[in-house]
């Protein structure tokens, strides 16, 4: 085995020479050590006998004098100097001590398994904290407190005591894994070792007092052979640095795969209680994400079947799916799952449907899906010249085949005709042979394993693994579309919501359009207001203490001339005076009552953590009850904007709907792209919510009826 080399400690706790120190030791120092398999200690000195480690490996045991026919020493003291990773197995009152011990004795990288930490309470967190700043302040690379350690395939360091076998990290395709769950992580490798991918490296970073999952990812992008990267993260304790070192791996056309739980009420708090994560927005993280093409994935098996395919094609081009099968009931079922999990589907070009057609009898019908019936068991060929000729479809961007598995020589012959195709092919294919657990020909298993095609037993399986891998490559295709927008930066009063007459100013100097209005401080004017703008009028008090008037009773519509006016004036005061007595008014807004037409809301948010974003949904209460929804970045562009817009659950409305013409959505869009340019140029704003926005139909515009701008 080759000797690991690691570079001493020059740079930061989190820099990549002292995380080269820790995965990569010459000398390791098991604190805590013991001779029985099953114990952590000896787990983690067993692996390392097993893995045939070829460092030094250094014993610290207050009870014995040796284990295994290694030497023990009694204290970190006794250990010589300069050792690059101790690994602490001491209960959790002894850890401090140790750390700064094991600092004293000027070691690279510390390893600690010890729960009861940030996860547990306060006074943990606290304590974590302090671990995290002696290390920092020393230089020291801290890998956890509440982790599994990690596993170095490449150089044979496994400093983990869960059982692990040796494997061969292979010359290339590798995936590197990383999770704050240690049991996650262990699923992961078993899911890649099944599949036969090598694997470069496992961490498990566990609370990540000091190293989090960003230095991690970082360090990988250091291994050419590395093709992509899983992560399972419960917090991303740095957005900032996670997404430079995401376009970081972007450039080198590695794809970081991320799982994130919390999407989920119960599942926020299950993430808290399990790491210490303070988990944030989980929708809001989305949106940053996959904005910087990292490819965000749902479940385990998402994450398995994802990771399948771009460990083999990395950067998957843009385009719909193809599929062949030789099953009229997988043909029928594609078309509803697909639908179902917004996997589109490519009308054929007419040259590769004549191509086709050639393939097959007469009496078949050629489409996408595509099914060749029983032609396979005259021209089994057919199972390779299908998918090489739907290759050939520029509006194919991957390919499944999906097929009947048939006996074990038709078995063979499938594969025999495909892997071929798959070998020579630049866009994903993917091969599936339906039956669950059915027992497969041992030689079609051995072809296919050994070819690293990427094999489903399930249909749906691989149709949502597509869907994940062409939203990636339909993202990295739009990296370069984004809005280029400008917006003014303004002085905004600090702390607090502007009243709706001021939002609607600076929505007006945007260019968005609002109903003519005036604000006024008394009867008459409002009078006077009311026969300049033209009946009917809308009256709704303003105060930045009233950021939710229709609940107060201060918004009243549809007045309809002055009596209507006099009156409507004399019902808000009252109602003012009971459900908010005291409050000062700035004065009454007077605006002329706008034709109805779909309502939207449209806002905006700065997210401390991930920046600004974008909202577009159903407006009034219907966001809230239907939680029909998308949230896009604040750089997008318009063509993006249009396309997410039609994204929403009630899209259909949008279009030409039971007499209703078409809306303009154009319009939202301009809306939606002038909102992320504010936003950009004003990181104060904390919120912005237009609610409703009114959309006509096409070429007739969207209008601005509520304004609600809260700053930070």
């Amino acid at each position: 085995m080759t000797q690991p080399q690691a570079t001493p400690a020059h740079d930061a706790a989190g820099g990549s020479d002292t995380i080269a120190r820790l995965l990569r030791p010459r000398s390791i120092a098991i604190l805590g050590a013991s001779p029985e398999r099953g114990s952590i200690g000896g787990g983690v000195l067993a692996n390392l006998e097993d893995f045939g480690y070829s460092g030094e490996i250094h014993l610290v045991s207050r009870s014995r004098d040796s284990i295994n026919g290694r030497s023990c020493v009694k204290s970190i003291a006794d250990l010589p100097r300069g050792i690059d990773v101790a690994v602490l197995i001491v209960p959790f009152a002894a850890i401090r001590a140790s750390v700064v011990d094991c600092i004293a004795q000027g070691v690279g990288a510390i390893v600690i398994y010890t729960s009861g930490f940030a996860e547990a309470s306060e006074d943990g967190r606290r304590q974590q904290e302090e671990l995290a700043d002696l290390c920092r302040d020393a230089g020291v690379a801290l890998l956890g407190p509440n982790c599994m350690g990690y596993t170095n395939y490449v150089d044979g360091v496994p400093l983990t005591f869960e059982p692990v076998a040796k494997t061969n990290a292979g010359s290339g395709g590798r995936v590197a894994i990383i999770a704050q769950s240690g049991a996650t992580a262990a699923n992961i490798r078993f899911a890649m070792q099944a599949r036969e991918i090598p694997i470069a490296h496992v961490v498990a970073t566990g609370n990540e007092a000091l190293l989090s999952a960003e230095d991690f990812i970082d360090y990988s992008l250091g291994d050419d052979a590395i093709a992509a990267i899983a992560v399972y993260v419960e917090q991303v304790r740095d957005p900032a640095r996670f997404l430079s070192v995401a376009r970081k791996a972007r450039a080198q056309g590695k794809p970081v795969v991320m799982l994130h739980p919390g999407s989920s009420e119960r599942g926020r708090k299950a993430a808290e209680s399990h790491t210490g994560a303070l988990a944030g927005n989980h929708a809001v993280m989305q949106a940053a994400a996959r904005n910087e093409a990292v490819v965000v994935v749902d479940t385990l098996d998402e994450m398995f079947d994802v990771l399948a395919i771009l460990v083999r094609f990395p950067v998957p081009p843009p385009g719909k799916a193809g599929i062949v099968t030789n099953s009229g009931a997988i043909r029928g079922l594609a078309f509803d799952f697909c639908e179902k999990v917004g996997l589109e589907l490519a009308p054929l070009s007419p040259e590769v449907e004549a191509e086709l057609t050639t393939q097959v009898p007469d009496y078949v019908h050629v489409d996408n899906p595509f099914d060749v019936g029983t032609t396979g068991f005259a021209n089994p060929a057919i199972f390779g010249t299908s998918a090489e000729a739907m290759l050939k479809d520029p509006g194919i961007g991957m390919i499944l085949s999906a097929h009947a598995g048939g006996s074990p020589v038709m078995q063979v012959k499938k594969s025999d005709y495909l892997v071929p195709v798959y070998k020579q092919a630049k866009k994903p294919i993917l091969f599936c042979i339906i039956g669950d657990d059915y027992a497969l020909d041992a030689q079609f298993m051995r072809d296919v394993r050994d070819s690293g095609i990427p094999f489903f037993r399930s249909p749906e399986r691989a149709m949502r693994a597509m869907k994940v891998v062409s939203d990636y490559a339909n993202a990295l295709a739009a990296l370069e579309d984004r809005s280029e927008a400008q917006a003014p930066s303004l002085d905004l009063p600090a702390g607090g919501a502007l009243t709706e007459h001021a939002g609607k100013a600076i929505l007006r100097d945007l260019g968005l359009r609002c109903p003519a209005g005036a604000l006024v401080q008394d009867l008459d004017g409002a009078l006077q207001a009311a026969r300049r703008i033209g009946y009917p009028v809308v009256i709704k008090a303003q105060a930045k203490a009233l950021s939710h008037k229709s609940d107060a009773g201060a918004v009243i519509i549809n007045l309809r001339d002055e009596a209507a006016l006099r009156d409507g004036w004399n019902t808000l005061h009252t109602n003012l005076a009971k459900a908010a007595p005291g409050v000062a008014l700035d004065g009454v807004l007077v605006e002329e009552m706008a034709a109805p037409g779909l309502e939207l809301v449209v806002g905006a948010r700065h997210d401390p953590d991930w920046g600004p974003v974008l909202l577009v949904g159903l407006g009034g209460v219907w966001i809230e009850v239907l939680k029909d929804s998308r949230l896009m970045p604040a750089d997008i562009s318009h063509a993006r904007a249009v396309a997410e817009i039609h994204k929403l659950k009630a899209a259909k409305l949008l279009g030409p709907f039971r007499g209703q013409p078409a809306r303009d959505v154009s319009a939202v869009a301009d809306a939606v792209v002038a909102l992320g340019a504010l936003m950009r140029a004003n990181p104060q704003i904390a919120e912005i919510d237009i609610n409703p926005l009114v959309v006509y139909a096409e070429g007739e515009g969207v209008i601005a009826l509520d304004a609600l701008i809260v700053t930070q």
